[in-house]
């Protein structure tokens, strides 16, 4: 049994300003240099691939994302402060999670063992 956490980051007004769809979407645009290959390598429409990008440039004050328009000279490419962005947020995500499964066994498992689940019951048998 393990826990399931979520994490992402609001403005003071609620607004989600970065988060996992942000991150994947973002790590995809430096891995294919184009919105539009990383949108379909994460079966999202490109509208939508660009609307993460429109988000991230309204709630940011830095640029995270730089499109070279033209063909020959055309891609997108992240910023090093889009790459700093990306790697604090996964090491945020990582240490929460982690803490959170720690956490977790210690209240739900441990000795007490507080919640039995039909399925991990069954497996035994």
């Amino acid at each position: 049994m393990h826990i399931k956490v979520k994490t992402w980051i609001e403005d003071s007004e609620s607004n989600l300003i970065f988060g996992g769809g942000k991150t994947q979407i973002l790590e995809l645009i430096d891995q294919t240099g184009s919105i539009s290959e990383a949108s379909k390598k994460v079966g999202m429409n490109y509208k939508k691939a660009w609307s993460h990008i429109k988000i991230l440039q309204e709630y940011i004050e830095d640029e995270l994302v730089i499109v070279n328009k033209g063909r020959s000279s055309g891609g997108t490419t992240l910023t090093p402060k889009a790459k700093e962005i990306i790697e604090n947020y996964k090491v945020l995500q990582e240490e929460i999670r982690d803490f959170s499964q720690r956490r977790f066994e210690e209240l739900f498992l441990n000795d007490k063992e507080v919640i039995h689940c039909k399925k991990d019951n069954e497996d035994k048998k």
